[in-house]
């Protein structure tokens, strides 16, 4: 499994409280591109719309070797591939305030490109802050210990 791609600021902005694996419906050409690691997920989140979950604004560069493509769009709407249950789920899970579905990872996993995503709930200033202050006193602690 080697990893394509990682959203950074999701798990400073929220909470991540489940996570979830879906496959990314793409083109030949995309997923040569993905592979290649031309993919982006700053600005990208997941939706469910009419009873199927896509990803949007999650940018795929085209790829190079492919040739001219006129009419292609990196940031254009890809359908995940889940199972009915886990759509299900994730319709109701949506539906209580204050949750998202945000994009965490792309990833290859047997020669297929995954999209690991998660439900979060958005973070306040404060836990922000305080995220921040552990990350400062593990690192002083490193440092301190290493000498």
């Amino acid at each position: 499994m080697s990893v394509l791609a990682v959203n950074k600021r999701a798990n400073f902005e929220y909470e991540i409280l489940e996570k979830f694996e879906a496959g990314l419906s793409l083109l030949g050409h995309e997923v040569k591109s993905a592979k290649a690691g031309h993919v982006q997920l700053k600005g990208a989140y997941v939706t469910i719309t009419r009873g199927a979950p896509t990803i949007l604004n999650m940018h795929i560069g085209a790829y190079p070797k492919a040739g001219p493509l006129p009419s292609y769009n990196p940031t254009r709407t890809r359908l995940l591939l889940l199972k009915q249950r886990e759509i299900n789920h994730l319709i109701g899970k949506k539906q209580e305030q204050g949750l998202a579905l945000i994009p965490l990872r792309v990833y290859t996993k047997r020669n297929r490109v995954k999209l690991e995503f998660g439900i979060g709930r958005g973070k306040k200033k404060f836990d922000k802050r305080a995220d921040i202050k552990k990350k400062d006193v593990a690192r002083d602690l490193r440092r301190k210990f290493a000498v």
